[in-house]
């Protein structure tokens, strides 16, 4: 219902006047300098090469705001009407600034190439929806302002972001990756795969009860996650060693844990035992494999010696389980 009326309360672009035409374009103009300084202000500590794309893209953007004010002071005065992106329907938005330090150094990159292209495809419909001339041809003439734009960002990156500073900065934002997501996201998964084996087989054996075996790992895997996930988030705010957010990090380990005990958990659902337990065994051989391919793919680890550490504990961890159960 306030959704409905909000929309209601916006205007149609049809029915602005050339003056609030000018306005929308002095705010919109605005609102885009200052998400590339808050871009800018992201990046500066990590990507500086980056940060100067998108500082000098703010000056642009400035510019024009500054050259359209001056229009507007000629042709109407100095009362600029307050209207933005959001009073007008169809109109494209903008996402908050407080988002920019969700984004990656190459999502800001995109965003960027986005919002000029948003901006050009919008005032070229525009143009075809007015009649005035003298309209047209500033809805015209932004639309071209906003291409300008787009080549500008091409020789500022040219500029500030030559091969080996792209490199070094792609370099930077792949350990970011490996440190906020796939290193604690593998640890996780051994932790979850590896510990939760011998609980899980050893109750899949001492009852021979799929349900209460699978209730069993739905415990151990969930608690482990949730333990994991706190203890990865508490230990280190990522500040001095550069691992960032433990937010995610302490997500991506926990996440990761329960999946890891629930791969073979949940065959548990199937009633025959036999079966069950077969078809979690398959799975743990494939969790431990994929453990040593992630292993050797992005931490370095040589597959061999990958496959000897998690193959072979994982293993035998498993046959402790299964002796235990046996007992």
């Amino acid at each position: 219902m306030l959704l409905n009326l909000f929309s209601r309360s916006k205007r149609p672009f049809s029915s602005l006047s050339e003056q609030e035409i000018l306005a929308l374009a002095i705010s919109s103009e605005e609102d885009d300098a200052r998400i590339y300084r808050s871009y800018a202000g992201h990046l500066r500590a990590d990507y500086p090469q980056s940060a100067k794309v998108f500082d000098e893209m703010a000056e642009v953007e400035q510019a024009h705001r500054n050259m359209l004010i001056g229009m507007h002071q000629e042709r109407f005065g100095d009362v600029i009407p307050l209207i933005r992106r959001e009073h007008v329907s169809g109109f494209y938005e903008r996402k908050p600034d407080w988002l920019v330090k969700n984004l990656s150094v190459g999502t800001m990159r995109e965003q960027a190439e986005l919002m000029e292209g948003q901006a050009i495809r919008f005032y070229d419909e525009a143009v075809k929806h007015v009649t005035d001339a003298s309209t047209r041809k500033l809805l015209g003439d932004l639309a071209e302002a906003e291409r300008g734009h787009q080549d500008i960002a091409g020789m500022l990156e040219g500029k500030h972001l030559p091969e080996d500073a792209r490199s070094e900065e792609e370099e930077t934002a792949k350990r970011r990756f490996l440190l906020t997501y796939v290193q604690p996201g593998l640890a996780g998964l051994m932790d979850g795969s590896v510990s939760t084996l011998a609980p899980i087989f050893a109750a899949a054996f001492a009852t021979q009860d799929t349900w209460q075996t699978f209730l069993i790992g739905l415990s151990a895997s969930v608690g482990a996650g949730i333990s994991m996930g706190f203890t990865e988030a508490a230990h280190d705010d990522g500040k001095l060693s550069g691992r960032g957010s433990p937010f995610k990090r302490g997500l991506a380990s926990g996440i990761m844990t329960a999946i890891g005990g629930l791969g073979h958990t949940l065959p548990y659902l199937i009633p025959h035992f036999w079966t069950a337990t077969a078809v979690a065994a398959v799975i743990v051989f494939m969790e431990l494999w994929a453990i040593a391919f992630i292993q050797n793919r992005y931490m370095e680890t040589p597959f061999l010696r990958a496959v000897f550490q998690v193959v072979l504990g994982g293993s035998l961890v498993l046959a402790a389980g299964i002796i235990i159960g046996h007992g």
